[in-house]
């Protein structure tokens, strides 16, 4: 007989997307760290075990570095937050990564609008 795993493979999943959007709300609504300004909170990467979390984070306006140490710093504060809305045994250690994503396809597009419009100019 053959045992079926009692977890669903999409399990990870679910808790990472209900970390997302609770943290998005603890930050906005209870985090009162100047350095942390308007942050969008980009995915969530939860390990196997549950006992670690990568967030990832763009800003509007900001430091990145700033804004990534304020973050980490509350890191502890944040997940007692989560550990009161998550109904899951473990709520993992937060690790907050700014996610460059945006930025690149910011100079992307530039470079992009650089070239077509040289090449305008050409012909």
């Amino acid at each position: 007989m053959v045992r079926k795993k009692s977890s669903t493979p999409n399990r990870s999943f679910q808790v990472a997307d209900q970390i997302q959007r609770d943290l998005a709300e603890l930050i906005a609504r209870e985090l009162k760290d100047p350095r942390v300004g308007m942050v969008t909170i980009q995915g969530v990467e939860v390990t196997p075990d549950y006992a670690h979390a990568k967030v990832f984070f763009s800003l509007l306006v900001g430091d990145p570095v700033g804004t990534s140490e304020g973050l980490n710093q509350a890191a502890g504060f944040l997940r007692a937050g989560l550990f009161k809305r998550l109904h899951i045994h473990t709520v993992p250690t937060l690790h907050f990564i700014f996610d460059q994503t945006t930025e690149r396809a910011a100079d992307m597009n530039a470079l992009i609008a650089r070239a077509v419009s040289s090449r305008a100019k050409e012909d």
